[in-house]
């Protein structure tokens, strides 16, 4: 007989005790002991507990490999529904052998119902490190169960494939929100819904009467950056600044050529350059940008309570005084086609002109942040991402440990977008001006098109030439976060793969990628995204990427969307006249008739407040309270990487103390470590 002790720890969360029976079985390279029944006098596994048993084996199993946790109801009588809703959220066991150093086997998954789980001591393995037929039996179980839990599915024609669930009321509780975070949602959303509708503002299908009534809107909820937006959304130089540092901070990049459909001459820009110089002068000097919503172009537009609604596809020129001073807009066209009933719009048009013509642009940008930037690379990929993750790499990879924090609830906040905001009736329907349809035509276009480089920030800053471009604090922070992610990742990486034919032998990484590639981005080869990963090196570029768009860039293009939104005349959902074919004719009637019914302003504006902030149950950006790596060198990775954050943290709120409009999308402490909302 030998007696081991075995100490248990059970999460904190609402619900995370059990009533059920927890037995285990201990798996050693001699054989495998029956289940033990953890059991002292009185109530365990509470919540939060952490509690110390004592079990007795029959047998000898040698040295110990695996731990089997077996959880069954108290009464065998028990009806199912209620053997299912005692769930039990196991964090780690820890097992004391006779002899030797305990073993720590981290679990940090909920245990549904009666059944059984293997557990793995701590120490990340990758494949060919296992040397016992059982533990690689083990990792073929485990990897087919996922298999057999999560399954792909085509939401829509052209777009990336995502996980074959269609209510969050199905999803297992391993993604699924906590209790918590899901009553701080619908809480959330309950209270702006009937605050908008008690005051008549969604069901309101008419125009604004005027923009000072619009301002009735700060009432519902206002922020610093939302109250400074009402008070510059007119000057030219915040215009600009919003391709920067606004929500969408993705699409400007450096003009040397006017595109041959956008006739700018140097008339029109002489005003904003003053003399001695012209506009070739410029291209050349490199100080002209150029941010193009040409993906809008002939998109599917919607119709809202009843009526059509309009879109544009705007090419705006940029210009950035040499030696400082704010970027400036230069020019603006609104169609592809050049030609008299296609002006371009300057900022010496009349005061209506030139506002309407901005007023389009953001309308644009809202329709290409939406749909793209947001929708597509923010969520459906890193659900790509999350959903690989769990199909191939096993609880003991190393891959795994460093990526799971990254997937928390990403498939949860998709489902419920599928449900709630993009499926046909809902929001992006009801209220947006280019609807599901257009939205779907975006998305297909832009996985037409879409680089491995734009998912890579140093390498999507070299391809748009804003390597220098003054006070682009989206770049300057982000370039930050990315080389404190990359450092982190490459100590991670060196310790488990001693060489670049380790990463080729490893056939669960390469599944990994490989999975991604053809379900991600539809293996297109002209996409430049690997589908298989031969270097050390290029591993630790690519696991960067996935952390960096799940967490920091999904952060940068959607905690400001509200900021950007509450005046809606800066980031207006749709527009309901078309765009002007001449100059002189708008005045500022005909400028709120273009802008959105109150009810389709209301309806967005919730959204995108609820898409702004964590409804609670935060874990910031390299935040590991589930510790899944034991061994002491990439802990030491964690608290070092945890450092950076801190000093970057610092660094941009001392810069910000002397910005008057502070950049904080970046700010790590901010950052969530995933997509979850």
């Amino acid at each position: 007989m030998a007696e081991f002790s075995v100490r248990v720890s059970t999460g904190d969360a609402i619900g995370a005790g059990t009533w059920n029976k927890i037995a285990v079985s201990i798996v050693g390279t001699r054989g495998e002991t029956p289940p033990l029944r953890l059991d002292h006098p009185g109530k365990e596994f509470s919540a939060g507990a952490v509690e110390d048993f004592q079990v007795e084996s029959p047998q000898d199993v040698g040295p110990v490999l695996l731990l089997r946790v077996h959880k069954a109801p108290l009464l065998l009588s028990a009806p199912v529904g209620a053997v299912a809703r005692d769930a039990w959220f196991c964090r780690w066991i820890q097992l004391s052998p006779p002899r030797g150093a305990p073993l720590r086997f981290p679990c940090y998954q909920w245990l549904e119902g009666a059944g059984s789980l293997a557990l793995r001591a701590g120490a990340a393995k990758v494949s060919w490190a296992d040397d016992h037929p059982i533990l690689r039996q083990q990792r073929q179980e485990e990897l087919q169960a996922r298999q057999d839990s999560y399954h792909w599915k085509t939401y829509s024609p052209g777009w990336p494939r995502c996980l074959d669930e269609k209510s969050v009321k199905d999803l297992d509780l391993n993604i699924k929100y906590s209790v918590m975070k899901n009553s701080c949602f619908y809480l959330k959303v309950s209270s702006a819904f009937m605050e908008l509708k008690l005051k008549g503002l969604l069901d309101r299908k008419g125009l604004w009467k005027s923009l000072r009534e619009m301002r009735t809107m700060l009432n519902f909820r206002k922020t610093p950056a939302a109250e400074y937006v009402v008070k510059h959304w007119q000057e030219d130089a915040f215009f600009a600044s919003q391709f920067l540092n606004g929500l969408n901070p993705v699409l400007i990049r450096r003009c040397r050529h006017l595109p041959e459909n956008f006739p700018v001459t140097d008339d029109m820009v002489a005003p904003v350059l003053g003399p001695g110089t012209s506009l070739q002068a410029e291209l050349e000097r490199g100080s002209l940008f150029l941010v193009d919503h040409g993906i809008l172009s002939s998109v599917h537009t919607n119709v809202v309570n009843g009526k059509p609604q309009f879109s544009a596809a705007p090419m705006t020129l940029l210009y950035q005084r040499p030696g400082g001073g704010p970027l400036l807009p230069l020019a603006i066209q609104l169609s592809r086609s050049p030609g008299p009933d296609s002006p371009i719009f300057l900022p010496s048009d009349s005061k209506w002109d030139w506002l309407l013509a901005k007023t389009w642009v953001r309308n644009a940008e809202f329709s290409v942040h939406e749909a793209v930037t947001h929708l597509l690379h923010a969520h459906l990929l890193p659900e790509v991402f999350t959903v690989a993750t769990l199909r191939q790499l096993p609880h003991c990879h190393p891959l795994f440990k460093l990526l799971i924090p990254h997937t928390r609830y990403t498939l949860h906040i998709n489902t419920l977008a599928r449900e709630l905001l993009i499926a046909p009736g809902q929001v992006v329907d009801r209220s947006t001006g280019i609807g599901v349809r257009g939205f779907s035509e975006l998305i297909q276009r832009n996985m037409q098109q879409l680089s491995y480089s734009v998912l890579c920030l140093p390498e999507d800053i070299r391809a748009r030439g804003v390597e220098d471009i003054p006070n682009y604090y989206y770049r300057n922070d982000g370039l930050k976060i990315w080389g404190a992610v990359e450092s982190f990742v490459s100590e991670i990486i060196h310790i488990y793969y001693p060489s670049d034919t380790a990463v080729q032998d490893d056939p669960e990484l390469q599944a990994w990628v490989r999975e991604i590639f053809s379900e991600g981005f539809l293996g297109r080869e002209s996409s430049g995204v690997p589908s298989a990963l031969e270097t050390r090196e290029a591993l630790v570029q690519y696991v960067t990427m996935v952390i960096f768009n799940s967490s920091a860039k999904h952060y940068a293009v959607s905690a400001g969307q509200f900021d950007s939104c509450i005046w809606m005349p800066n980031l207006p959902p749709t527009m309901q006249l078309p765009p002007p074919t001449s100059k002189g004719q708008t005045r500022p009637e005909g400028f709120l008739a273009t802008l959105p019914p109150v009810s389709a302003t209301s309806d967005i504006i919730i959204a995108l407040w609820l898409l702004s902030q964590e409804p609670g149950d935060r874990r910031p950006l390299g935040t590991y309270p589930d510790e899944h790596f034991t061994e002491e060198a990439p802990r030491r990775s964690i608290a070092t990487f945890q450092n950076r954050l801190a000093q970057i943290s610092r660094e941009i709120r001392d810069r910000n103390q002397g910005l008057e409009l502070p950049y904080t999308y970046l700010d790590p402490p901010l950052i969530e470590n995933s997509v979850s909302i």
